[in-house]
C-alpha cells in the first residue's frame, strides 16, 4: 500500500509524494487522515536543519505528529475499531523515509494504541489535542503558573487550562504585537511593562535560551522556572542570581496518554475551548508553499493541512 506524504528532503526542502507503507500487522489499523497539523517549534527545526541529534533523526523523513481522521480499515485483533474518528501523534509506517514525526500522510498504519478516539466533532480543531496534552503534562509538575513567557498556541492553551483548572488567571508575555491579541480571561503585556519580580512559577515556552537570565531575575525566592518549549541553543544562565534566589528548574517532557484523557474531559464538558487558535488552513497539495509561510510568517499562529480531497 502507498500512501501519498509530506517529505523533509534536506532542510528547507520539502516534496509531496507517494510512499510505499509497511504492512499492517494484526493489531494495526489504517487511518484515512482529514487534517494534520504543522509545529511551528519542533517541525521548524526539522526544515530548517537546526535539529539537535536526536534519536530516529535522519533525512528524509516524514514531519507531523497532529492528525485527525478515521480508522478504515484493521488487523484482526484491532477490527472492532474501524469506523473510529482518532488522533494519531505521529506513524513509522514508511519503508523509504525516517518517520520523525510521521503523521503528515493522507493514509498511516499505526498500532492501535496509538488511534486515540477523540469527538469527530472537534473536526480540524482536533488536531491540538497534541498540544493541549502538552500544556496539561505541563501543569501537572507543580503550582499553576503565574506568569508564561509566548503567545502562541502553547502558551494560549496553557494560559486557558490554568484558568480551567481553578487557579487566577496568568500574566502573558509577549513581544509580538501581532501575537498580542487573542486573549480570554487573562493579561498580555510585555516584559518592559512589566515591573512584578516575585513570580513563584513562569513558564517559558518561547524555546529562547537567551532568555532565562531574565526570566530568573523575576522569580521569587525558590520560585521555580519550567522550561517547556524546544531549545536548539545550549541552555545556560548566570548562575549568581540564580543561587541568591534558590531557584529550581524544571524541564516539561512528552504528554502522556493520561494527559491526553484529562484533556479530553475538560474539552467535554466546556471547561476548555480549542477554537481560535487555528489561523491557516491550506489544501495538503500546497505543502511546499504551506511549511515555509507556517514558520516566517507571525500572523501564522497554527496552519493545518487538509488532505480530504484527496482519495
Amino acid at each position: 500500500m502507498d500512501a501519498l506524504a509530506v517529505i523533509i528532503e534536506a532542510p528547507e526542502r520539502i516534496a509531496l509524494r507517494e510512499l510505499a507503507l509497511d504492512p499492517m500487522g494484526d493489531g494495526d489499523v489504517l487511518v484515512d487522515v482529514a487534517w494534520s497539523g504543522i509545529s511551528s517549534g519542533t517541525e521548524k527545526l526539522l526544515w530548517s536543519g537546526a535539529m539537535p541529534p536526536f534519536p530516529g533523526l535522519g533525512y528524509p523523513l516524514v514531519p507531523g505528529y497532529e492528525s485527525v481522521g478515521r480508522i478504515v480499515d484493521a488487523g484482526s485483533d484491532a477490527s472492532s475499531r474501524i469506523g473510529e474518528w482518532v488522533f494519531v501523534p505521529g506513524a513509522r509506517c514508511y519503508r523509504d523515509a525516517h518517520g520523525l514525526f510521521g503523521g503528515t500522510a493522507r493514509r498511516l498504519i499505526v498500532p492501535a494504541a496509538r488511534a486515540l478516539s477523540v469527538p469527530e466533532k472537534l473536526g480540524q480543531d482536533g488536531i491540538l489535542l497534541a498540544l493541549a496534552a502538552t500544556a496539561s503534562h505541563l501543569l501537572e509538575g507543580g503550582p499553576a503558573p503565574e506568569l508564561i513567557v509566548g503567545h502562541g498556541v502553547l502558551g494560549r492553551l496553557i494560559a486557558r487550562l490554568t484558568i480551567a483548572c481553578g487557579a487566577p488567571p496568568p500574566t502573558v508575555w509577549e513581544a509580538d504585537p501581532l501575537r498580542a491579541g487573542g486573549a480570554e480571561g487573562y493579561t498580555v503585556t510585555t516584559a518592559e511593562a512589566d515591573e512584578r519580580r516575585d513570580y513563584r512559577v513562569i513558564v517559558d515556552v518561547t524555546g529562547d535560551s537567551a532568555l532565562l537570565d531574565t526570566l530568573i531575575g523575576r522569580l521569587a525566592p525558590q520560585g521555580e522556572l519550567v522550561l517547556g518549549g524546544f531549545y536548539a541553543a545550549p541552555v545556560r544562565f548566570a548562575f549568581p542570581p540564580a543561587f541568591m534566589r534558590e531557584a529550581r528548574l524544571r524541564i516539561a517532557a512528552e504528554w502522556q496518554p493520561d494527559d491526553l484523557a484529562a484533556v479530553r474531559t475538560l474539552v467535554d464538558t466546556g471547561r476548555l475551548s480549542l477554537a481560535g487558535l487555528i489561523s491557516d488552513v491550506r489544501p495538503a497539495e500546497e505543502a511546499a508553499d504551506a511549511y515555509p509561510y507556517a514558520f516566517a510568517d507571525r500572523r501564522c499562529l497554527k496552519m493545518v493541512l487538509d488532505w480530504r480531497g484527496w482519495p
